[in-house]
């Protein structure tokens, strides 16, 4: 199957988005389909063969962050240039409501379309206010898919029609076989996000810091992701400063490895996200979650049986939460145990199997459609010859 695949953000920046594209479309590339995804991308970035730039991306706010997109004249040309060449039988766009490529593609495509939709966002007055501009676009939509339950929500609720739910998926045996660092092992709590991003959380997790170190004097934090290091301690008492430790953006194996060597993994994040890929990971690496009550974050932890929640913003919840894991290993080789088993659901092998029904079913059709379109074209031309 001709597969194309279009990614609304900078394929540069990291992010939960581009990962998933990507991990998909190395996913079914193994499985044989000729895939080929669109993203915006700066002219020095490195891009994998299967990739192919839109063009620079700018900074625009969206869903409480700052997402890099793409939109104009010159990308409106390289999205229809894309679309001709590559013949897909199935066009596959991530975010179609975002203003970027993917609403682009979604204007131009002919083919059979199927939208991921990632975004949770209940009272989006942007959504609300832009649907009679993106009505016309979402109609050509053959199959909607939303990433959680949450994300489901926000498409019912500001843009009407529905979609069935697939989870972002994870190579869990990458994580799994991942080996730890020494130095990265001994009483650490694990964050990985980006430190300047309030909604991640790390500003929750350093306020509870002082009072998980109180209890457990030998804790380190091991932080990884991008940000102004100086201005994430700035709260903290100077002579606990030395008991954080940021490891700036990480490799992929150094994220999985991470994950495999500390003691907790945090994710304290305080609102929106529609499903929390982190969690998933971390689980895969059979690191222990303990991480905020988001509802999106409960889902994905099957509602606090394969990883602990605390109250979403509440740094002393944390805190007790942190110290009483710390102190208590049979939890932690519990909640090891049963986050390795929940999270094989997420799976590439399951999650891929997954949409790749879906790309079947919307190119089923679309050839059904065709071949009526012929026959029903034959039967009034012979009519007209008689």
């Amino acid at each position: 199957m001709r597969i194309g695949i279009v990614c609304p953000y900078s394929w540069d920046v990291p992010g939960g988005v581009q990962f998933h594209v990507r991990d998909l479309a190395e996913h079914l590339i193994r499985l044989g389909h000729e895939v080929s995804v669109l993203a915006p991308a700066d002219d020095e970035t490195p891009l994998p063969p299967y990739v192919v730039s839109a063009g620079r991306a700018v900074p625009v706010r969206y869903n409480g962050s700052v997402a890099r997109l793409n939109f104009g004249f010159l990308s409106a040309a390289r999205v229809r240039r894309w679309l001709h060449d590559g013949a897909f039988d199935v066009i596959h766009i991530h975010e179609p409501g975002t203003p970027s490529v993917g609403l682009l593609a979604c204007w131009a495509a002919q083919g059979p379309i199927v939208a991921t939709f990632h975004t949770s966002n209940p009272r989006s007055r942007v959504m609300i206010a832009a649907y009679p501009i993106l009505q016309p676009a979402l109609e050509k939509i053959s199959a909607r898919i939303a990433v959680s339950e949450y994300a489901r929500r926000t498409l019912v609720e500001h843009l009407g029609g529905d979609a069935v739910v697939i989870p972002n998926g994870v190579d869990v045996d990458f994580f799994a076989r991942a080996e730890p660092r020494e130095e990265w092992q001994g009483r650490t709590i694990g964050f990985i996000g980006r430190i300047d991003e309030p909604r991640k959380g790390l500003p929750v997790l350093m306020r509870a810091l002082p009072g998980i170190l109180a209890a457990v004097p030998d804790a380190r934090l091991l932080v990884a992701g991008r940000g102004d290091e100086e201005e994430a301690v700035a709260e903290l008492p100077a002579e606990l400063r030395s008991r954080v430790e940021f490891l700036g953006m990480v490799s992929d194996e150094d994220k999985a490895r991470l994950l495999r060597s500390v003691d907790l993994y945090v994710a304290p994040n305080t609102g929106g996200e529609s499903f929390g890929i982190i969690l998933v990971e971390a689980m895969s690496a059979g690191a222990p979650v303990l991480a905020s009550d988001l509802d999106a974050f409960a889902q994905v932890l099957d509602q606090g049986e394969a990883g602990e929640l605390f109250a979403n913003e509440d740094a002393e919840a944390l805190a007790a939460a942190a110290v009483r894991l710390l102190g208590d290993p049979a939890r932690l080789a519990e909640l090891r145990e049963r986050g390795s088993r929940h999270v094989r659901r997420f799976d590439w092998s399951t999650v891929g199997a997954d949409i790749l029904a879906v790309y079947e079913t919307v190119a089923a059709g679309a050839a059904a459609v065709a071949t009526d379109e012929r026959t029903g074209l034959r039967g009034r031309w012979g009519a007209a010859r008689e």
